[in-house]
């Protein structure tokens, strides 16, 4: 049987791991939470107020089509943030991590 490898067992103990883990997952939560309020809230435009989302806008466009455009663009944009934290603060604390294993 192969002995466990004890290097996994001191990422994992690492306080930068603890962290980063942490604030992967609180930040993901965070931007679930929203996208889903955001969605749902919609839906329920859809099923309780049919006749706001009829109502015209622009000319030729209902509410509805705007705030279903709003829901995709706003999807796009939580990426857009999420990517950008990751980039930043999520990569920082990979290499802190990564450095702070090395010595």
């Amino acid at each position: 049987m192969p002995e466990p490898d004890h290097r996994l067992d001191r990422i994992a103990e690492h306080p930068t791991f603890k962290t980063l883990v942490h604030e992967r997952t609180r930040f993901g939560w965070i931007l679930t939470g929203l996208m889903l309020f955001v969605y749902f809230g919609f839906i329920g435009l859809i099923a309780f107020d049919k006749a706001l989302l009829a109502t015209k806008v622009g000319g030729t466009g209902s509410l509805g089509f705007y705030m279903g455009m709003f829901v995709i663009v706003f999807a796009f944009v939580l990426t857009g943030i999420y990517v950008a934290r990751a980039n930043t603060r999520y990569d920082r604390l990979s290499a802190d991590l990564i450095r702070s294993l090395a010595k």
